[in-house]
């Protein structure tokens, strides 16, 4: 059964955000959900345990090339396992490896696919991971980009920013919803709302409204830092750092910014990031 319904984005560009406020719409709490709660709302696509279930190994004696082969099956497993739709997290480019697909098809029911500003996403992932603005600029322009494997997660294939991007917006008979870090922030019940519909959901105007507040910046941020979120890196201060739109502009010098438009210039015309004539839209 195609059951599962893919929360994709490339790396720091509100996967997250996605979630909480999914999770708080089809809750319907009084209290916002506690962000350290995501995890079992959507199951991540890093994480290794369905993997060691099915193969029958240990984590430690599953090596690459097996899990790579194991993908199609686990995908299958949580899709036909599910009683319902089921959310999935990722951050995986949508390609083949070794001819086989990195998101399977006759699992998929659809995707909601978060895409952000490149220059404010190079800002996000060297905060994250604690690399300098070079090395964060470096990263989304880098074609073979990886997430190394840890603390119970497999490797996690991302590639550069504008790979990533056409592979999800682009692929062939993928159902789909693109939603704009940028139209989140600046017109959040349009955009949640269309996450809302595209999902087939019910729109309750009141219940949009209070679900949006319930995964606002400042209410996640705060949740972050009374009980800390298992999703923080290791190099960072915080996971929800700022969460700013065009915070690249007090972060990034112009050789920077030049670097990442050279790299993505095509894509960040088409989104709306950039002009034809290479001025900057946000």
């Amino acid at each position: 059964m195609n059951r599962i319904v893919w929360l994709a984005s490339y790396p720091k560009s509100g996967n997250t955000w996605l979630r909480a406020f999914l999770a708080n719409y089809l809750a319907r709490g009084v209290a916002p959900v506690d962000i350290n709660a995501l995890p079992s709302f959507a199951h991540g696509d890093m994480r290794i345990d369905p993997y060691v279930t099915l193969s029958g190994k240990s984590a430690g004696e599953l090596h690459w090339d097996e899990i790579n082969a194991l993908r199609p099956r686990v995908q299958r497993f949580l899709s036909d396992t599910s009683p319902a739709r089921v959310f999935v997290k990722t951050h995986t480019v949508l390609t083949l490896i070794a001819g086989l697909p990195t998101i399977t098809p006759e699992a998929t029911y659809a995707a909601l696919y978060v895409v952000r500003n490149p220059l404010d996403v190079a800002v996000s992932f060297a905060h994250h991971y604690g690399l300098t603005m070079d090395e964060g600029v470096r990263a989304v322009c880098l074609p073979d980009l990886q997430i190394e494997p840890k603390d119970g997660h497999i490797l996690q294939i991302i590639s550069d920013w504008s790979t990533h991007v056409r592979s999800w917006t682009e692929a062939s008979g993928l159902r789909r919803c693109v939603l704009r870090y940028e139209d989140m922030t600046t017109s959040p019940q349009r955009t949640f709302g269309d996450a809302v519909d595209f999902l087939g959901l019910a729109r309750e105007r009141e219940q949009l409204k209070r679900a949006i507040r319930q995964s606002s910046f400042a209410v996640l941020a705060e949740q972050e830092r009374r009980s800390g979120f298992v999703e923080r890196s290791s190099h960072a201060q915080a996971f929800f750092r700022r969460g700013k739109v065009g915070g690249y502009r007090n972060e990034l010098s112009a050789e920077q910014i030049d670097t990442v438009i050279k790299c993505h210039r095509d894509q960040m015309i088409k989104l709306g990031y950039l002009e034809p004539d290479n001025r900057l839209r946000v």
